[in-house]
């Protein structure tokens, strides 16, 4: 019976070993997901608080890229490393104990013959992250490439120009450059750590030697030299263990080190709280204002004086780069001023809560976002109060014109759009205009309804029909209009014409004419395409 109650005690011994196992690689695995997800919407939300031109600044792509990269492992394995490292300890401490009862001498060489390849990983660990950081943009331009030669709307232009076997060089060209420094490190790791480890070795078997002869002397007996023989095995494992824990846990820090800088990036100053203008009534003024793009030496606007009314209507032309859309992002706020102020109903944008300001405002910019998401939603994208309401979507889209594509869909404001996901539907740039420009008329309060380059890629009938609803749903309203086509923006009560920032001419399609300058000139070549 006691030899039954024996084997019976360690049948229980291990199957509660084998559960305390499986729970802790569950908790492990819950704790991974979990930890996962906070950190990557800590991320987020940063993301969410930062400027535009932030960015569009190389730097803050690096710092999310490192921040991003082990954002999901680093974290457990720092918690997992801290509780291992205090039950190496624990081990160490008893062990230990045993050990200085043997001679303290030999405690001493078992710490002596650890601390080289603990300082020889600390370095690698350092050498291997600073790698990692300085490698961030190659990184980056090889997630690039890879995007460009997987995705659908890179895949058009890679097959017709035939230019998958460049894209691909390049992408393997990058792992071969990012592979040598990786390689070189690894190789250097592994001799170093071969060599340093023969030093625990050694200390193991000049202490096993030590032992051994003295048990020949009679100094300790058979058994007591079976004990420390092990005792000193497990010591030198426990205290490589708990080493190697304190080296994980810098090296985790290192990274998430990149997590904290990411996160610790300035970010915009509160907003204003004002809701109301000072003078009600007076719409949109640009008051010498000028603005610089960070790192630019040149002005993309300079010195812009402008009066917009509330109910008349602007057309802003100019070349490529003139400045036109920047303008724009002025006036939304994703940019401040440089220099001068602009101001609504009598307020610096400044002081306005950026809430209501946006709220007044309706845009539709030449790069709008083709969400992969369903027509409802994508048209719903323009008001957040009312992204679900399909009677709004409804009524944006008879606005838009968009009305007549989505019944043609075949679960109409339900089709899934794009094709990233199951049964999407491609639309053709004339139809994701229309339905962008949906998006824009989501905003009911809006008083301000910006297009820019609305019907870049419609049909001249289509245009033609956008611009007369345009126009009437924006009576009492300020309307803003960006156009290449000169047919477009004759329509306008105001055009200024932009060239690098600067207004040059000013006045409505008559006057401007009149003056045979810049815009007399370009509408007369773009109306002889016509002739």
């Amino acid at each position: 019976m006691t030899a039954i109650g024996w084997v019976g005690k360690e049948l229980g011994l291990v199957i509660g070993l084998a559960v305390i196992g499986r729970l802790l690689g569950m908790m492990r695995s819950l704790l991974r997901q979990q930890l996962g997800q906070k950190i990557n919407v800590e991320i987020l939300e940063k993301a969410l608080t930062l400027e535009l031109t932030q960015f569009e600044d190389s730097e803050l792509y690096d710092s999310l890229t490192r921040a991003r990269r082990e954002a999901s492992s680093r974290p457990l394995s720092l918690v997992s490393q801290t509780f291992e490292l205090g039950q190496s300890i624990v081990t160490l401490i008893g062990l230990g104990a045993l050990l200085a009862a043997f001679s303290p001498i030999a405690l001493a060489v078992l710490i002596a013959a650890a601390i080289p390849p603990f300082i020889s990983e600390l370095k690698f660990s350092g050498d291997a992250f600073r790698l990692s950081r300085w490698r961030t943009p190659e990184t980056r331009e090889q997630i690039y490439v890879e995007t460009v030669l997987a995705r659908e709307d890179h895949a058009k232009e890679v097959k017709l120009f035939g230019l998958g076997e460049r894209f691909l060089n390049r992408y393997k060209a990058i792992f071969d450059k990012l592979y040598a420094g990786d390689r070189a490190l690894t190789i250097k790791r592994a001799i170093w750590s071969l060599i340093l480890g023969t030093i625990g070795q050694v200390a193991f078997y000049g202490m096993y030697l030590w032992i051994a002869l003295s048990t020949i002397d009679g100094a300790i007996t058979i058994g007591a030299m079976t004990m420390y023989v092990i005792v000193f095995r497990q010591a030198q494992t426990a205290m490589t263990s708990a080493l190697g824990d304190v080296g994980g846990m810098y090296e985790d820090n290192l990274y998430l080190s990149n997590l904290y800088e990411f996160l610790d990036t300035p970010t915009m100053a509160p907003g204003g709280t004002e809701a109301v203008g000072t003078v009600p009534g007076d719409g949109v003024r640009f008051e010498n204002v000028s603005f610089q793009y960070p790192g630019s030496q040149d002005y993309a606007i300079s010195r812009l004086d402008l009066h917009i009314p509330p109910g008349s209507k602007l057309a802003i032309v100019g070349e490529n780069g003139s400045g036109k859309t920047t303008l724009i992002k002025l006036l939304t706020r994703l940019y401040e001023p440089t220099e001068g102020r602009i101001l609504l109903d009598g307020r610096d944008l400044r002081e306005w809560s950026p809430t209501v300001l946006h709220r007044r405002i309706g845009v539709i910019f030449q790069d709008f976002v083709r969400y992969q998401l369903t027509v409802g939603e994508n048209i719903g994208a323009g008001d957040d109060r009312a992204y679900t309401d399909r009677d709004r979507w409804d009524d944006a889209a008879e606005r838009g014109l968009a009305k007549p594509i989505i019944e043609s869909l075949p679960k109409t404001y339900d089709t899934q759009l794009g094709k990233w996901f199951k049964d999407g539907r491609k639309l053709s740039l004339g139809q994701w205009q229309k339905v962008a420009l949906a998006r824009s008329f989501m905003r009911r309060d809006a008083d301000i309804l910006v297009l820019d380059e609305p019907t870049a890629s419609m049909d001249a009938e289509a245009e033609v029909k956008i611009f007369e609803r345009f126009r009437e749903l924006t009576e009492d309203k300020i309307a803003i209009v960006i156009s290449h086509r000169f047919s477009t923006v004759r329509m306008a009560d105001q055009i200024i014409v932009l060239d690098r920032g600067s207004v040059i001419e000013r006045g409505s399609h008559t006057e401007l004419l009149a003056k045979d300058g810049r815009y007399a000139r370009l509408f007369n070549l773009q109306a002889q395409g016509y002739r």
